[in-house]
């Protein structure tokens, strides 16, 4: 009798444990049983902010295993910033949305994990992100960060201005020298001789610049633009593409055809929105604020990026940020953080993310949903955009380069210098590209591998 009670109370001990261990064990079983939480930061503000966090939101229903907090960090400039401070307290997160000129320097930081790495990993299927938006996050055949908001420059025109003006509205400007002729045409003087309608205006923003090299095929640094080893000089005062842009600019500006609303390019869209303006350029990003600003005040054209005459197109590289992993030798989290980015990207989630603020789809299956059919069809001035997205060469992946930062706050500040007649185009290009290549210089010298 006390062998059976003996054997009675190893058994019922035995399944007791066994009870306690599928509960909880205090190890890595109990942790399975809550979400993985994740941290992901981001500098989407506004409408888009809302539609970021919508998706954050609809993938945390959808995914009751990981949890993904969103923190708005400010600007592209101020989040990049805030990572330097976090991660040297190790306290970043596990994702992390970065302007495209950071990307040579979170390649740099040895902060990363890059995305090639869960690809290959897992064997993910990248047939369907679009090329030239991949291409520029690709370094050494190796994807570092994720695209997911991408954008173009393109022309913004008002049509019936163009119609009052005696032009074709359905044949925009496709060269500088056309550019400027229908500038003069459009401007519009009060009887005091003040201009109450400019032809063209473009804000001081140094990615235009940029954009406006790669139109001419140029690099803006040396070491194939960045891309084979970290630059140690400009190019674009060298190739000459530089001054080309700088003297077409202020050429426009000096005309009085061309308005100039400062650095802010929302100055600028607002002017175009109000009528102050017939062009202008700006970001695909741009697209729903504007015609949700011009309503039914006139009728909105798009247009690719001018490009200069007698140079073949170069077309044009994208801007707008990408998703980073951040290594945090977690393995759970950073599981969670791949299947977080992987949803973001997914074509539904890429198609409602492009309908709510006018960036590219990341991916071209995104195009097959209904929901990207009916945007495009209620706004075909997008379409200008995607043809120009695809008849851009794989070449048109513009720069990188650690201090790109730096380099764009130097080229709006003496561009700025320019157009108020402090300085001429030549001294513009010196100083900048001097600039740069000191910073480069430090740069380098500081971080020697």
């Amino acid at each position: 009798m006390k062998k059976k009670l003996a054997s009675l109370l190893i058994a019922l001990l035995m399944v007791g444990g066994i009870l306690t261990g599928c509960g909880n064990s205090g190890g890595k079983t109990s942790s399975s049983n809550k979400p993985v939480e994740i941290t992901f930061w981001h500098s989407m503000s506004g409408k888009n902010g809302q539609a970021l966090q919508k998706m954050v939101n609809d993938f945390n229903s959808s995914h009751k295993n990981i949890k993904v907090t969103s923190q708005y960090q400010g600007k592209y400039d101020e989040a990049i910033n805030k990572l330097k401070s976090a991660q040297r307290a190790k306290n970043g997160p596990d994702v992390i949305q970065t302007y495209d000129i950071g990307t040579r320097f979170m390649i740099d930081s040895g902060w990363v994990k890059p995305m090639q790495d869960f690809i290959d990993e897992e064997k993910y299927d990248t047939s369907s992100l679009e090329s030239n938006i991949a291409g520029y996050y690709t370094v050494d055949n190796k994807l570092y960060s994720m695209p997911f908001n991408s954008s173009t420059p393109i022309l913004y025109y008002n049509k019936d201005a163009f119609k009052a003006a005696g032009l074709d509205p359905d044949n925009p400007p496709k060269t500088f020298s056309e550019l400027e002729s229908a500038a003069a045409k459009l401007t519009k003087k009060d009887s005091s001789g003040k201009v109450t309608q400019y032809g063209y205006a473009m804000a001081i923003y140094g990615w235009f610049f940029e954009q406006f090299i790669t139109k001419q095929g140029q690099a803006y640094v040396n070491n194939d633009n960045g891309r084979k080893a970290a630059p140690t000089a400009t190019e674009f005062e060298k190739n000459g593409s530089g001054l080309k842009v700088l003297s077409e600019w202020n050429k426009l500006v000096k005309s009085g055809n061309a308005g100039n609303f400062g650095r802010k390019t929302d100055d600028t869209a607002n002017a175009f929105i109000a009528g102050k303006t017939a062009m202008y350029v700006d970001s695909t990003a741009g697209l729903s604020a504007a015609l949700s600003g011009v309503g039914q005040k006139f009728e909105i054209g798009t247009a690719a990026l001018p490009s200069f005459d007698g140079i073949k197109d170069g077309g044009v590289s994208i801007g707008g940020a990408s998703l980073w992993a951040l290594d945090s030798k977690d393995t759970e989290k950073e599981k969670a953080t791949w299947e977080f980015i992987k949803y973001m990207v997914s074509p539904d989630e890429q198609a409602y993310w492009a309908t709510k603020t006018g960036y590219f789809p990341v991916t071209k299956k995104a195009y097959n949903s209904q929901l990207m059919k009916d945007n495009l069809k209620s706004k075909p001035q997008f379409q200008t955009a995607i043809n120009q997205l695809h008849s851009s060469p794989s070449t048109a992946k513009g720069a990188l380069m650690s201090v790109f930062p730096e380099a764009r706050q130097t080229v709006e500040a003496n561009i700025e210098q320019m157009l108020q007649n402090k300085q001429t185009p030549e001294q513009t290009l010196k100083k900048s590209a001097d600039s740069i290549n000191s910073a480069i210089k430090e740069y380098n010298q500081n971080n020697q591998k």
